[in-house]
């Protein structure tokens, strides 16, 4: 009887070590997978000042335009630092909607879009985007996983016991969600 008790017990800190890894696991793939939005925000950090000032030698009355982008960045990066997910989610809506903005000004610009500069520049900042919006949807699965992983039993012991703690969801503003007015984009 003395034996079963000793395996029983074994059997159980064994499972408790094994969930233990399993929750340290899937708190790292969230770190990793905001380390991957971190690298991508500072490439594009450092790409848009180039585009501003690419614009500014063509875009003279649109100072009002590049001045929202640069402010934008600005605010994605203090988000960015902070690790604030609520107020990057609202930032990287605002720098959006700037970026936007401006590509559909440089329209009124023949000599800007002929700028191979500009062109590779906007090329660049885009394909950042793209890359953007696939890891803000890997780092919101993973923080899913995480959260769920230390909400559900038995885990829900092993996290409470080690202060394993949910993390926040990248969220969107509401802005990105609705349909995009294309020829809104055209008058400003």
């Amino acid at each position: 009887m003395n034996a079963i008790v000793w395996i029983v017990l074994a059997l159980v800190v064994v499972y408790a070590i094994t969930l233990y890894n399993s929750l340290v696991n899937v708190k790292n793939a969230v770190s990793k997978a905001w380390a991957n939005i971190d690298v991508l925000l500072k490439q594009r950090h450092d790409e848009l000042p180039k585009l501003v000032d690419t614009c500014k030698q063509y875009m003279q009355y649109e100072q009002s335009t590049l001045e929202k982008v640069i402010q934008a960045r600005s605010r994605v990066a203090e988000a960015q630092q902070s690790h604030n997910m609520g107020a990057l989610g609202l930032a990287e809506g605002a720098l959006r909607s700037g970026l936007g903005q401006l590509f559909a000004l440089a329209e009124s610009y023949p000599e800007l879009k002929a700028n191979a500069q500009f062109l590779h520049l906007q090329s660049r900042i885009s394909g950042l985007e793209n890359a953007i919006a696939d890891r803000r949807e890997f780092y919101n699965e993973s923080v899913n996983i995480n959260n769920v992983a230390i909400a559900q039993f038995p885990g829900v012991l092993v996290a409470r016991a080690f202060n394993f703690k949910a993390f926040d969801l990248l969220k969107f503003a509401a802005t990105e969600l609705k349909d995009v007015d294309i020829g809104e984009r055209f008058k400003a």
